[in-house]
């Protein structure tokens, strides 16, 4: 059974709010969307959602008592210990226990002692969801909630379950009591759902047919050219995918009276490491902000704690995309990277030129990009030998070709595909939208009908796409 297929996804949502829109009481709205959701993840994963519905019940026993006066902070602190190690412990077996396993049987010259277990969809969101609320609670940021199934609709909700982005309790706590689905609301959540099926249909998964026609598979092949460019089809590829993903969530969470923060802004437009991670996957940032690095002392406690802390928070990113050495390495080569430039450039980055900032910040981010591909460490040191035009063999390192025939023909086919991805990838049409809309404003130009037009349009495309391609998960479904 092929889960959200987006084709089912297309079928489901539409029917889920029209029940919402028609049962108008909150009450009611919360029992559909609930049941909904649990629907929705059941269709790809019915026996692990047990799994989700107990890591819920656990953080709401716990928190639950909190609310309580006469209860110790020394009680209070054994809660949330145990509401938090509840979610990370079953993300830890399932995600990350062969991982170490076989790590560890390393270094004894032991080959696989335990295989992969089949990873749950959704784990590594719906957990850290879970645990947001115990702790939110725990520090007084939001209130205890009484009512087990609001809790397991937030922590479960459709939209945004299986790939975020992901949502902190304090910031959906008002909603799952007071929101308001309107025509405006709905006209925009649509609109940015379109945008999102667009994303994801017509711009990374073509993505993702060039970049296999440049023949990543086959790093020993490759050229210099071809290294670059599959490098930078690959970041175009994840950044058209995931922020899809994001893109249908808010849109389809403002059709139904959700406003979810924004989990990218543009984040190829950076000029330093720090601004790209302040623009790309938002939300995980933020998390890890608020839930790891402040706890840790973040840096007020002096520069070996700083180094320290940046190093654990940027190991845990790489390690929540997955149980993989080259995570690992992606993760910590960004936190060297930031530690570079808090603790060495710290202010003379703001003397450089910003083109010469953003070009060096696109660069790394590609290195990334390329460690963040392989999970075997071997063809990722290749593809990077080879963006430098070496090669090594037998000890020996050999210079590569700058391009080859089958290359200069893909260029041919794919160079004004690229160029158009990535105008795509920074706000012009953004811009040219809400320069229209504010003359809109003043002569009535017909933004609004033409916007309404677009959106249709859009779906339609996505949707004739779709039928004619085989199943294209997003890519974060494997994280």
């Amino acid at each position: 059974m092929v889960f959200s297929g987006l084709t089912f996804l297309l079928l489901f949502f539409p029917v889920v709010i029209t029940l919402v829109l028609l049962s108008g009481n909150i009450r009611y709205q919360n029992g559909i969307l609930l049941a909904a959701s649990l629907i929705f993840y059941a269709w790809g994963e019915p026996k692990w959602i047990l799994a989700m519905i107990a890591v819920t019940a656990v953080n709401y026993f716990c928190a639950l008592p909190m609310q309580k006066d006469d209860l110790s902070p020394r009680w209070k602190k054994v809660l949330l210990i145990l509401g938090i190690t509840s979610g990370l412990g079953l993300l830890f077996w399932f995600k990350y226990c062969a991982f170490f396993v076989n790590a560890f049987g390393s270094l004894f010259h032991q080959e696989k002692l335990m295989e992969k277990l089949p990873l749950p969809i959704g784990i590594s969101f719906y957990t850290f969801q879970a645990l947001t609320y115990t702790v939110d609670v725990y520090r007084g940021k939001a209130r205890v909630q009484n009512n087990p199934f609001k809790l397991l609709l937030y922590v479960s909700c459709f939209p945004q379950l299986i790939a975020g982005p992901i949502v902190q309790y304090a910031d959906i706590e008002q909603q799952l009591d007071h929101r308001t689905i309107s025509k405006t609301g709905y006209i925009l959540g649509f609109r940015r759902f379109t945008l999102g099926l667009a994303k994801k249909v017509l711009l990374a998964n073509l993505c993702g047919s060039a970049l296999s026609a440049f023949g990543t598979a086959d790093t020993t092949s490759m050229t210099v050219l071809g290294a670059w460019i599959s490098a930078i089809l690959y970041g175009l590829q994840i950044y058209f995918d995931f922020s899809a993903y994001s893109d249908m969530a808010i849109g389809i969470g403002r059709m139904l009276g959700f406003i979810y923060k924004e989990n990218f802004d543009y984040p190829y437009l950076s000029a330093s490491i720090t601004e790209f991670w302040r623009r790309w996957h938002m939300s995980l940032g933020a998390f890890f902000r608020d839930y790891v690095y402040i706890p840790l002392g973040g840096n007020r406690k002096g520069t070996v704690r700083l180094v320290l802390n940046l190093l654990i928070v940027w190991g845990l990113t790489g390690l929540w995309h997955g149980a993989s050495w080259n995570f690992l390495i992606w993760g910590l080569f960004y936190g060297i990277l930031l530690i570079i430039e808090k603790l060495v450039l710290g202010k003379k980055i703001d003397t450089i030129p910003a083109v010469i900032r953003h070009i060096v910040t696109l660069f790394f981010v590609l290195i990334g990009w390329v460690l963040f591909y392989y999970e075997d460490i071997s063809f990722a040191w290749t593809h990077l030998l080879a963006m430098f035009g070496m090669t090594a063999e037998n000890g020996a390192v050999h210079v590569i070709p700058v391009i080859n025939e089958k290359q200069i023909l893909l260029m041919g086919k794919y160079g004004l595909v690229i160029l158009v991805m990535m105008f795509f990838s920074t706000p012009a049409c953004r811009l040219i939208s809400d320069r229209w809309k504010k003359r809109d404003r003043q002569k009535r130009c017909g933004f609004e009908p033409a916007a309404g037009l677009i959106s249709i349009l859009l779906l339609a495309l996505s949707v004739i796409t779709l039928i004619g391609q085989s199943y294209n998960p997003f890519i974060y479904f494997r994280f």
